[in-house]
């Protein structure tokens, strides 16, 4: 006997537009449709950081030992310039500031993804002369978040910044390490930057040399 006469005809009739629309196919059309989608959810940033652009006054606090049950905070106070590169797609930020510990000079620059819709920020400072691992993350609500893996001594640890401004004219920064996979973090670099309002506000906080 046939075994076909028992399969129920809806059955059948799935069966005839499978063999009619090859895996293959399929696939590729499933594939292409969640690609697309995911595409059409992500958010274009390259104009993230245009907020920022101009000369800002800033305030920083660091950690001198960060992840060794270290409380002793430092202050350092200076200028930060951020510029447009590549029509908002990348920034280069310089930092000059100074403080009890000494004088701070560093740059970072960020870059834009069009592809992954994320940013790159590469830190460099004046004693090391090269650029670090970058942390990369994007904006969301109004806060950017950029994660890297990177050593503290033999230690492997994750990086995390933060990046927000509630006003035209103050944004705020946070850098913090964990040496436990994410479960907990340490705050260890903050700062706040605030635009100057004139030219003789931007000379008084000129920072000193080192």
């Amino acid at each position: 006997m046939n075994a076909i006469k028992h399969c129920p005809l809806g059955v059948l009739a799935v069966g005839a537009a499978l063999l009619a629309y090859p895996p293959a196919s399929r696939a590729q059309d499933s594939s292409q449709t969640a690609v697309a989608e995911h595409t059409v959810t992500r958010r274009d940033g390259q104009h993230d950081f245009d907020f920022e652009i101009g000369t800002w006054k800033t305030h920083l606090k660091r950690l001198l030992h960060p992840l060794s049950g270290s409380t002793t905070w430092v202050e350092y106070d200076g200028t930060t310039t951020v510029r447009k590169v590549w029509n908002g797609r990348a920034n280069l930020v310089e930092l000059a500031v100074h403080g009890s510990k000494g004088h701070i000079e560093a740059l970072s620059l960020r870059l834009y993804n069009p592809v992954s819709h994320q940013w790159s920020l590469n830190f460099a400072n004046s004693a090391g002369g090269a650029l670090g691992i970058p942390t990369i993350g994007e904006f969301k609500n109004g806060r950017g978040e950029f994660i890297d893996q990177e050593t503290l001594g033999p230690r492997a640890i994750w990086v995390r910044f933060v990046i927000t401004h509630s006003t035209p004219a103050t944004c705020h920064f946070e850098q913090s390490f964990s040496d436990d996979g994410g479960k907990t973090w340490e705050l260890n670099w903050i700062a706040d930057d605030s635009l100057y309002s004139d030219v003789r506000d931007k000379a008084r906080y000129k920072p000193k040399n080192k």
